[in-house]
């Protein structure tokens, strides 16, 4: 299984930008997809979550400014950021539980990351 990102670079703070995670692979059952920041020297903060049945939760830094949709016919999770910020600025992990057949173990996915640049 591979996660591969896209969608990150550079912006002018009170942008917009989206970020989107695929997963490739032998894939049974997606659970939770989620995507997580990481600024330098501090750890990885998750920044939105959506189960499989599409209830979401956000960061409280986060709330009201982004939105996490996920298209599971195309194993895709979307991050859809507005009124971005300065301290939006790092690197976007995305993240996904999944089985990869009937019966199996759930595992946990990472994707390699995507820039996240937000000027001032």
């Amino acid at each position: 299984v591979q996660l591969q990102a896209s969608g990150g670079g550079l912006v002018q703070a009170g942008g917009s930008m989206r970020l989107s995670c695929t997963a490739s692979g032998r894939i049974f059952r997606i659970t939770d997809m989620a995507w997580y920041r990481q600024g330098p020297g501090i750890q990885r903060d998750l920044v939105a979550v959506i189960n499989g049945q599409g209830t979401t939760d956000y960061g409280n830094s986060v709330k009201g400014r982004f939105a996490i949709s996920r298209d599971n016919g195309k194993n895709t999770v979307h991050l859809e950021m507005n009124s971005l910020k300065p301290e939006d600025s790092g690197v976007y992990y995305c993240r996904t539980d999944l089985r990869a057949q009937a019966g199996g173990r759930e595992r946990t996915y990472w994707g390699q990351g995507t820039q996240v640049t937000v000027s001032s």
